[in-house]
């Protein structure tokens, strides 16, 4: 039985979740390959032109209208930094990550391949179910990365795993093939780290749900960096310093009437403004 007639049955395609897949302007080579490797893993997307920052975040609802999205993943560029936005669209909730360890699929180079436009079973970390803001997220990736079922582009297949685990209080993305002799588990790629940093009610903004206390920006990680090499050459100054100094200093016994017998030169006593003094032979 082929797909569209397994259309044209009973069974019809309910659940319309479409995701809009696009980045901003001045995204590095490795965000443009992970974007067009999550539209190969996730058949229910969409994707438009780059955004300029300048007109802000809040078009990207507009947009996400246009497109009759409901779901939308924005890569944002920030110097070399990427960030990424996954959002409710117009509604919310939304989140922003920062995304660590990029691998691309073309980078990797791994044995495993899954049938394009196949199904995928979500798995996710049972430190999900622990805290708030990770059932939040849970919820909010199972209505991205899951395929509608009956989905036109898809197909009636299950053969990968999107797999989610937290560790060190970030979200590591794993994708692994099912081999069909023995259920065995390869991993394909991508594969990358979210490092969360806040989730906002609103899509794209609005009040602030949670905030990440552990998260701290790469800008302010690269100047800590630089402040450190500074103190290095501080510290190689001031031991340059205090060595010269050592070897200046009067290593032979002095006598303490030397500078008994000290007058002012004729030519400094008018003026008394310089006063340079000097040792009778």
């Amino acid at each position: 039985m082929t797909w569209s007639r397994i259309l044209s049955g009973k069974d019809t395609w309910t659940n319309k979740q479409r995701v809009l897949i696009f980045a901003s302007r001045g995204v590095s080579y490795r965000g443009r390959h992970l974007a067009n490797d999550l539209r190969t893993l996730m058949p229910h997307t969409r994707t438009d032109s780059k955004l300029d920052k300048a007109k802000g975040f809040f078009e990207i609802n507009e947009i996400c209208v246009m497109r009759n999205c409901n779901k939308c993943i924005f890569f944002e560029a920030r110097k070399t930094d990427l960030y990424v936005w996954m959002a409710n669209a117009p509604h919310g909730p939304s989140a922003k990550f920062l995304i660590e360890n990029i691998h691309t699929l073309a980078e990797l180079k791994m044995t495993g391949n899954c049938l394009r436009g196949s199904r995928p079973i979500l798995s996710f970390d049972p430190k999900f179910d622990s805290q708030p803001n990770y059932k939040l997220l849970k919820e909010l990736f199972i209505q991205i990365f899951g395929t509608p079922r009956l989905h036109p582009k898809s197909q009636p297949f299950i053969d990968h795993v999107l797999s989610f685990s937290i560790a060190d209080n970030r979200i590591w993305f794993r994708n692994y093939q099912i081999i069909e002799e023995d259920g065995a588990l390869t991993e394909i790629g991508p594969r990358f780290v979210l490092n969360p940093i806040k989730i906002f009610n609103g899509s794209f903004g609005g009040p602030l749900l949670y905030e990440n206390p552990k998260y701290v920006s790469p800008n302010y990680y690269r100047a800590q960096l630089k402040k450190k090499v500074g103190q290095r050459y501080r510290n190689k100054v001031e031991s340059v310093l205090g060595l010269e100094g050592r070897k200046m200093k009067e290593t032979y016994a002095t006598d303490p009437l030397n500078d008994v017998f000290v007058t002012i030169r004729p030519e400094d006593a008018k003026g008394k403004e310089k006063m340079t003094f000097y040792r009778r032979k």
